[in-house]
């Protein structure tokens, strides 16, 4: 078991920055391909970035890109959304979450997951 821990969200105005963390604890072995999803209010769950565990393969949601960055470090187990040149649109509930499938932009990958941190960008 694996539990995820977000922080880091907030009120924004927008073109503001954010940083989000993600702390795994448990059996938080370094193997876990990690990713960032989001729901907005009235809509559906979203992924918008992932890593895998060698921080080598990386996506982004097209939404997000050039303004997101997902990094990791997993001497800390903790993965990170730099989030750059917010906009009104990216106001949600942001979780993180964990699992081992190599299909890094599928939610099916994705087995263990956070409670959320809440983002809101003012405009």
């Amino acid at each position: 078991q694996v539990q995820l821990v977000e922080s880091g969200g907030g009120l924004v105005q927008a073109g503001g920055s954010l940083r989000l963390s993600c702390a795994a604890s448990g059996r938080a072995d370094t193997m876990y391909n990690m990713a960032w999803f989001r729901q907005a209010p009235g809509k559906e769950r979203e992924i918008i970035a992932a890593i895998d565990w060698t921080g080598g393969r990386l996506y982004y949601r097209n939404s997000v890109k050039g303004r997101f960055t997902i990094s990791r470090e997993n001497a800390k187990n903790v993965v990170y959304l730099q989030m750059n040149s917010l906009k009104p649109e990216d106001t949600a509930l942001y979780f993180c979450a964990a699992g081992t499938d190599s299909v890094i932009f599928s939610e099916n990958t994705y087995i263990y997951w956070g409670q959320g941190t809440r983002v809101t960008v003012s405009s």
